[in-house]
């Protein structure tokens, strides 16, 4: 193993971040791999370095290969770490890493592409006696074969794409009427995300909890899960808001799935961060995939168990093994997480762009922020609108809530409108409160985003005193965008 003193970071955002502070912690310099679109940006300007590798368009900056090996190669680090996402769980990218002899923050490339394919994958478990469920895996892409395989199944049945996930190229077909537009349709898109067109069948579990275990294996074969994290509140099968420990959950489940992960992971000779991700509905529980990177919601088990993934990481491909043991992980009180995202709360994510004119985190005890973006900085519409992660930690389940709906309503961000009051509206719903919700909880009550709230006498009177004020003053700042225009704290 090589000796590391520089990394390159082929991320953007909040992870580009999370990722740049580790490495300051460790010693380590950083090169922040960079499109066009992303120099006004807060890991740009925390990065020591930077390269940019080519315009917005992602084909030609973020998901090239080529360009980013070459960045690698002429800032001179000997390692990158990929974040998650774009090029974090392509088997090509890390083979090509090993070939320039670049050190990979990640699994070898081929527990990438066995894992990462989600036929594969299942072959795996099947042999590890783990519940899958019930679909069809088979080689065959002729739409004709999947109609009957649905009819086998039966419905409703959801078809995924075999070489990627977060929700790109999953539909759901409730009938034969529209099983083969569905499938074809699910099979452009897997096409053009992922550039592989092949999908898969499962049974769809209309009321599951989506539980996922985080895991982490060395450089010795061995493993270790960190527990699990509850994923249920999504929305397109994109997760909205996550928990650890997981809610009401079995402890018999809890201790079969943590377990099956396990060996998952030392099957595949696994290095690194993953996780294992499962439905559990009715009392059962089904493996569903692999993710073979660093999670989003990862910093929820980070609070939960006291560790630092992103630097177990680095330090593990520095040849740092055992670094930890499974009788010294003990999870400790309860984590959420928020994501907050530059949209209309009130129209299913419609993305908000502009600049960020003010924005500011209500700093406290066991909150944190993740973060990508500062006042000045632009939401484009290159790439995902997510402006930060908001994570709280507290002793119970019902006081961490309580936390975050006070920092929720404490964070002001101006310029562009954010979802915040969705995250409000749903952390206030009996079923979250409750922890009852299943994967279905945001199309059910919330199908079109946030209710929109009829303003108070008060609110009305003191909006307009605000523009009032403004307009009579007359200087060269009354034609400027007003921030109260956004109406941040009452939609």
């Amino acid at each position: 193993m090589r000796e590391i003193t520089k990394i390159a970071i082929a991320n953007r955002g909040e992870v580009a971040v999370r990722i740049i502070r580790a490495c300051q912690e460790l010693g380590l310099k950083t090169v922040l791999l960079h499109s066009e679109a992303d120099v006004k940006t807060r890991a740009y300007r925390l990065s020591d370095e930077q390269i940019c590798i080519g315009p917005a368009d992602l084909s030609e900056s973020y998901l090239s290969i080529d360009r980013n090996i070459q960045g690698i190669l002429s800032a001179g680090a000997q390692a990158v770490h990929p974040g998650f996402g774009f090029l974090s769980e392509n088997a090509d990218f890390a083979q090509c890493c090993k070939d320039n002899n670049i050190v990979f923050i990640g699994p070898w490339p081929q527990a990438i592409r066995d894992l990462g394919d989600k036929v594969v994958a299942k072959r795996l478990v099947d042999e590890e006696k783990i519940p899958t469920i019930p679909g069809y895996n088979g080689v065959s892409q002729d739409p004709e074969v999947f109609a009957t395989e649905c009819e086998r199944i039966g419905y409703p049945v959801i078809i995924k794409a075999a070489a990627g996930g977060g929700g790109r190229g999953m539909k759901i077909a409730r009938s034969s009427l529209d099983v083969r537009e569905l499938v074809a349709s699910a099979q452009r898109e897997a096409l053009s995300a992922f550039g592989n067109g092949q999908v898969f069948l499962e049974k769809y579990l209309d009321n599951a909890k989506h539980i996922e275990v985080q895991v982490f294996g060395d450089m010795t074969g061995q493993a270790v899960h960190l527990y699990e994290r509850d994923c249920s509140a999504q929305r397109r099968h994109q997760k909205v808001i996550e928990e650890s420990l997981a809610i009401d959950l079995d402890p018999q489940i809890r201790e079969e799935i943590t377990k099956a992960a396990v060996r998952l992971a030392k099957k595949v000779n696994y290095v690194g961060a993953g996780t294992v991700e499962f439905l559990v509905q009715n009392g059962k529980y089904y493996f569903m995939e692999m993710n073979t990177r660093l999670q989003v919601e990862h910093p929820v088990t980070e609070l939960v168990m006291g560790v630092d993934l992103v630097k177990a990481q680095i330090l593990t491909m520095m040849n740092r093994t055992a670094l930890w043991r499974q009788s010294d992980l003990i999870p400790r009180g309860h984590a959420i997480e928020c994501r907050v995202y530059a949209e209309d709360p009130h129209t299913v994510g419609v993305p908000s762009t502009g600049t960020i004119l003010f924005q500011s985190f209500p700093e406290g005890p066991d909150r944190r922020f993740d973060y990508g973006f500062e006042a000045g900085d632009v939401i484009t519409t290159h790439y995902d609108p997510m402006i930060a992660k908001v994570i709280v930690w507290d002793e119970t389940r019902p006081r961490a809530i309580m936390k975050m709906i006070a920092t929720l309503k404490d964070t002001v961000i101006f310029g562009v409108k954010t979802n915040i009051p969705f995250l409000l509206d749903m952390l206030h719903h009996e079923e979250f409160i409750e922890g009852t919700l299943t994967t279905p909880f945001i199309q059910k009550y919330f199908p079109e985003g946030a209710p929109v709230k009829s303003l108070t006498e008060k609110e009305k009177l003191f909006l307009e005193r605000a523009f009032s004020s403004t307009a009579a003053s007359g200087d060269a700042e009354a034609t400027a965008p007003s921030p109260w225009a956004q109406m941040w704290r009452i939609t």
